[in-house]
């Protein structure tokens, strides 16, 4: 019984996973001279703000925290959620903030106009936080999204991400960026990892990193101190250029309408 549940629950992920990329989709051209690396962290514990942020402030890198400002100061499987303060400084060292709704719903469970309420929300919460800072980037908690979601998230963010372990490289959908998640699955695996920074700088792509807490003894959605100091050495010494995910798409976008004007 136990595996049949598993293999049910495999066809279901894979089922919703290729309906989610198939439909709905905002394609845009990666195309980029130098490879480019972003960081994110969803659900922004503050062990991100902290030993996440200490790490690629070394490397002088900054990155992307996608929040749910309706978790803020809680306490979450994933650790202790970060605090009005944090957020303030992350905004004044060069981070960027992202949505990823006011109440963390998942992206597939979710009726459209509950979840577009708890974006909504979000964006009004931001707004009273940090006044001036608005959400350009959107990352989707907890599963990828049904298509007619992401039609309607296209009206409110320059660009969406998800998960898919790979880099983004020829064309990508911005409606549902892939990530490659520091997790459980590759702990103790710095290979893989290293492969596929390798496979972005060789195909000049854009490589979205995604993680939540991290510490010494991380959750089995978080990642180590050590692989993620690993992991931004690396990409650093890949020649690619890190920069938060929505100013890795300003760039994108700029060197888009550049090639675009001289045809």
């Amino acid at each position: 019984m136990m595996y049949m549940s598993e293999f049910l629950s495999r066809i279901t992920w894979k089922y919703r996973r290729t309906l989610a990329g198939q439909f709905c989709r905002r394609m845009a051209a990666i195309k980029t001279a130098v490879p480019i690396i972003s960081f994110s962290f969803d659900d922004a514990p503050r062990s991100a703000f902290y030993a996440g942020s200490e790490i690629l402030m070394s490397h002088g890198a900054r990155s992307t925290f996608y929040v749910s400002l309706g978790l803020l100061g809680t306490q979450t499987e994933v650790g202790p959620i970060a605090s009005r303060d944090d957020l303030v400084r992350a905004v004044q060292a060069g981070d960027e903030i992202g949505c990823h709704t006011f109440d963390h719903l998942d992206a597939w469970q979710t009726s459209a106009v509950k979840f577009i309420e708890s974006v909504e929300k979000n964006k009004q919460e931001i707004g009273r936080i940090l006044p001036g800072t608005t959400f350009k980037t959107f990352s989707y908690p907890i599963n990828d999204p049904r298509p007619s979601l992401k039609s309607k998230l296209e009206k409110y963010f320059d660009c969406c991400r998800g998960g898919g372990q790979t880099a983004n490289v020829g064309m990508a959908d911005l409606n549902l960026l892939k990530a490659y998640f520091l997790d459980k699955r590759n702990r103790n695996d710095i290979n893989s990892v290293r492969r596929v920074i390798d496979y972005n700088a060789s195909c000049r792509g854009w490589l979205i990193f995604a993680t939540h807490d991290v510490s010494d003894n991380p959750t089995s959605y978080g990642c180590t101190r050590k692989l993620f100091a690993d992991v931004v050495e690396y990409a650093a010494r890949s020649g690619a250029s890190i920069l938060p995910v929505g100013k890795a798409w300003e760039r994108l976008r700029a060197s888009n309408s550049e090639a675009a004007s001289s045809k």
